[in-house]
């Protein structure tokens, strides 16, 4: 090699192909998050105008016995309910960068009441979707093996009648046998003084009652990318050369099933996030599931609208997780 092609020309040369890949990775993050920003901004206006077209507002909702109709006056306008449902929803979006979420209907201001709330129901969700993502890989890959048999048809069938079970069924059914019958665990959640499950046997109930259904869900989408996957060439080269069942599915047909595996998970965890707040209400965890079924009954719109705007964030952050693992692993290939 000659010195020129050793000098510093040539090293930015070959850099320049990193840069570009990483200034597209960069960009490409920027896209998903202001279209997901704008779609979020959508959904929270909607959630501002459906509120509105419920009976009733949040001045009568939380006025007490005997309040007089200049009371109501007084107390809609401190709420900011004599203006416009557009001009409310504007001065509230406008706080959300200063991770303002507002004042709620009595007074509190919502991010110091979501502040313990919506970590345990990230406890809750976040705990449920790793057990999900062990097991759905575990029977899957197990079908997987044995493609064809009465085990992959088992698991099939299995999964499919699970899945179409919603999660509050699934809960009121464990806390009968499990609780009520067996008395193995507790059927309500008790808090400490900070707010949060005195006890980690308190978890097992809802964690199950979310992890049940999107199990079958996501075994099924497991089995399904690992039966795409093991039609590629590379996969059926690597069983004509003789290889392990097992070495196969590990090193030929799961790595490039992970992307799709990835995807569901992700949507997955939206999923997840939207059945807490009925498992929690039933069980009574100290989740945002709690908050949010008060601040429904209050027409509590400041409320309503910051738990939407969180769990929006996380499920963004996570399908943008899984959107560059599928980038990753396709690059990869190419």
């Amino acid at each position: 090699m000659t010195a020129a092609q050793t000098g510093p020309d040539h090293l930015v040369e070959r850099d320049r192909p990193a840069r570009h890949a990483v200034i597209a990775v960069l960009a490409r993050i920027v896209v998903v998050l202001l279209k997901r920003a704008l779609l979020l901004a959508a959904l929270l206006a909607l959630v501002f105008l459906g509120v509105e077209l419920l009976p009733g507002d949040a001045a009568h909702a939380t006025s007490e016995r005997g309040e007089s109709a200049a009371d109501l006056a007084r107390r809609r306008e401190l709420l900011g309910l004599d203006k416009p449902v557009l001009e409310r929803f504007w001065d509230w979006v406008s706080g959300l960068p200063a991770g303002d979420l507002g004042t709620s209907a009595h007074g509190e201001g919502v991010t110091d009441l979501v502040s313990t709330a919506f970590p345990n129901t990230l406890l809750l969700g976040g705990t449920a979707l790793l057990i999900t993502a062990l097991l759905s890989l575990a029977l899957g890959c197990w079908a997987a093996l044995r493609s064809g048999g009465r085990l992959d048809r088992l698991v099939g069938a299995a999964s499919t009648a699970v899945f179409a079970i919603p999660e509050f069924v699934v809960a009121v059914a464990l806390v009968l046998v499990l609780s009520l019958w067996a008395g193995w665990l507790p059927a309500v959640t008790l808090t400490d003084a900070d707010g949060t499950p005195s006890s980690w046997t308190m978890l097992i109930l809802p964690v199950l009652a979310l992890t049940v259904p999107q199990t079958g869900w996501n075994t099924r989408i497991v089995r399904a990318a690992l039966a795409d996957e093991a039609r590629a060439p590379h996969v059926e080269t690597a069983v004509l050369d003789g290889l392990p069942p097992l070495r196969v599915l590990t090193r030929h047909v799961l790595p490039g099933a992970l992307p799709t595996i990835a995807t569901g998970l992700a949507t997955s965890s939206g999923v997840l996030l939207g059945g807490a707040v009925v498992v929690e209400t039933i069980v009574n965890y100290p989740g945002v599931g709690t908050v949010l079924a008060s601040a429904v009954a209050d027409r509590d719109t400041p409320v309503i609208a910051g738990v939407t705007a969180l769990a929006g964030a996380v499920i963004t952050c996570v399908l943008l997780v899984a959107d560059l693992l599928r980038d990753a692993v396709t690059g990869g290939r190419r």
